[in-house]
């Protein structure tokens, strides 16, 4: 679609990686979104993982299906740190074949993709054992689910803590912080199921709480699924309208036309943009160049942007159906 004119503006414009044409300074910054935090994720990880097994057995020990659930939940935790913690070592590594030409960025997308089903598969396993202790007198020792169920929670707590920033920077580290923190209000369930069926004596108390908690879990993978989809389906990011972004453009100076416009993320913290600009005839496009990258990275923190611009004469992308 880039005429022999084009080529040479771009050429002459700078068509670079720090420059006005096509530049992707934010690669950097992307990268080190999931990447900065891996040294907390290690440590997330070696947590949940001991003490998912002080939970498990506990859990097996009381016949707290409270308890059972919440250490399935753990177990999640586990598979789900490990793949983010993962991710963010492959998304870094170079690409030798040449056929990955964004890179392994994506890896991270997919790891919070893994955590929507893995909080969606614990969720239904909990709901199911609830329902089917319903009516079920179950005999359960709430004292070292008591003990257990606090311990869980400030390991939780700590976990949280240290994910807390990332999740905000990362979809992936999102993905691990949102399962911990499902994991956390299980803590608490567990907690306040022990408590009130010492008091009451009432089992059924310990059901009811695994059931809401699994109901909670789900919300939760559904709200993280609806991100990830956004990403994995080329949505433009959340916070940019794209007929803002064509107004801007087109109010440019020296823009005639703006068409062909697609924004997408790539991974969390690393938004793309394509778009043609029609530069108006006797227009030197340099300068049109250089505002369009500007406008893109100030306004809208998109460093990674290809920005084409063609003459009034050319209709090469016209011939394109879609």
């Amino acid at each position: 679609m880039s005429s022999a004119h084009d080529r040479s503006d771009h050429g002459r414009s700078g068509h670079s990686h720090g420059g006005s044409g096509h530049s992707h300074g934010g690669a950097a910054q992307a990268l080190s979104a999931g990447g900065r935090h891996r040294s907390r994720l290690v440590v997330a990880l070696v947590l949940i993982g001991i003490f998912f097994v002080v939970e498990l057995i506990a859990g097996l020990l009381s016949g707290s299906l409270a308890l059972i659930s919440d250490a399935g939940h753990m177990a999640a935790d586990v598979v789900t740190l490990a793949a983010a913690l993962g991710a963010t070592i492959l998304a870094v590594r170079p690409d030798h074949s040449g056929r990955r030409t964004f890179g392994s960025y994506r890896l991270e997308v997919f790891a919070s993709l893994l955590a929507v089903l893995i909080m969606l598969g614990v969720a239904i396993f909990v709901v199911i054992g609830g329902i089917g202790r319903i009516g079920r007198e179950v005999h359960i020792d709430t004292g070292p689910m008591l003990v257990v169920g606090v311990l869980g929670l400030v390991v939780n707590l700590i976990v949280l803590r240290m994910l807390q920033g990332g999740a905000a920077e990362s979809l992936n580290v999102k993905g691990a912080y949102l399962e911990v923190l499902a994991d956390t209000v299980g803590s608490v369930g567990v907690i306040v199921a022990a408590v009130l069926i010492r008091w009451t004596g009432a089992s059924w108390i310990d059901t009811a709480v695994a059931l809401a908690v699994g109901a909670f879990i789900a919300v939760r993978a559904v709200m993280l699924a609806k991100e990830v989809l956004g990403v994995l389906g080329q949505a433009a990011p959340a916070g940019i309208d794209p007929s803002v972004v064509q107004s801007e453009l087109e109010a440019l100076d020296g823009v005639a036309d703006v068409h062909d416009l697609h924004l997408w993320t790539l991974t969390s913290g690393m938004e793309v943009a394509t778009v043609h600009l029609v530069v108006a005839s006797g227009v030197d496009p340099h300068p049109v160049l250089d505002a369009a990258q500007e406008l893109l990275e100030s306004r809208h923190g998109i460093a990674h942007a290809t920005v084409q611009t063609e003459p009034t004469d050319h209709h090469g992308c016209l011939e394109i159906g879609w």
